[in-house]
């Protein structure tokens, strides 16, 4: 959230029928133009209705600890890595990307999860990966995105539960853009550009925000940030001194 749990996803899919996924990330910071044309149209519903009844049936996020054939592990809020900068990645078609996004793939495999910031394994760059389906059976679904930008952002935006394998144990309620469009290098350095909206507007939106030094904990309005407090104390209190909340 940051990965988001399929336990997110069952309670959005109960509670609204999979209405879409969404709210107000980083880009809210800059000056991002809005989609105001077709946003109806880019809302195709069912194609994420027949992704949640596959994903029902997968059990919640979880932190694997360790992993067979990485040494990625997952940081925990609040470790003060998951606060810093990050960098641009510079390096592409070398052995160490590809091998970086082959373990971090496993490692959000491992955790249940779909998609993973590389902040969130300690690698401070900017770079993420996410499979919508959660399903490491159809690699052809995989998504790996360098340097990514938001560059435009839909009108409508929507409040729905998400989870984050940075904060264990709880689940809160985020607001994000139901669209969005954005820009990306892949692994070869070339860039692309994509519309993406509900479930992967939203997995993308929640990665988005680890490049960029935010927690989803940052997007909670006060009734929620007071109801999951006692949760970060829990996790403060579990990490010691040297956090960065």
């Amino acid at each position: 959230m940051s990965m988001l749990s399929f336990r997110a996803l069952l309670l959005l899919c109960v509670a609204s029928g999979i209405n879409g996924l969404v709210l107000t990330t980083s880009c809210e910071r800059s000056t991002v133009p809005t989609i105001t044309g077709g946003v109806g149209e880019l809302l195709r519903v069912h194609r994420w209705s027949r992704r949640c009844g596959r994903l029902l049936m997968d059990s919640d996020e979880r932190n694997p600890g360790r992993v067979v054939g990485t040494d990625l592990r997952i940081l925990e809020y609040p470790d003060p890595r998951l606060r810093a900068s990050n960098t641009d990645v510079t390096s592409f078609k070398d052995y160490k990307l590809k091998k970086l996004v082959k373990e971090m793939f496993k490692v959000m495999y491992a955790s249940g999860g779909v998609g993973l910031a590389a902040p969130q394994v300690g690698i401070n760059q900017r770079l993420m990966v996410f499979n919508p389906t959660g399903d490491s059976t159809e690699a052809s679904s995989e998504v790996v995105l360098c340097n990514p930008e938001i560059t435009e952002v839909s009108e409508p935006t929507e409040v729905e539960v998400e989870g984050c394998l940075s904060f264990p144990g709880f689940t809160a309620d985020v607001r994000r853009h139901s669209a969005i469009k954005v820009r990306y290098q892949n692994m070869k350095g070339k860039w692309l550009e994509e519309t993406l909206v509900d479930w992967e507007a939203r997995i993308f939106q929640h990665e988005y925000d680890h490049l960029t030094s935010t927690l989803y904990i940052d997007r909670l309005d006060a009734s929620e940030r007071a109801r999951v407090q006692e949760n970060l104390v829990e996790l403060t209190d579990k990490f010691g001194p040297g956090g960065a909340p």
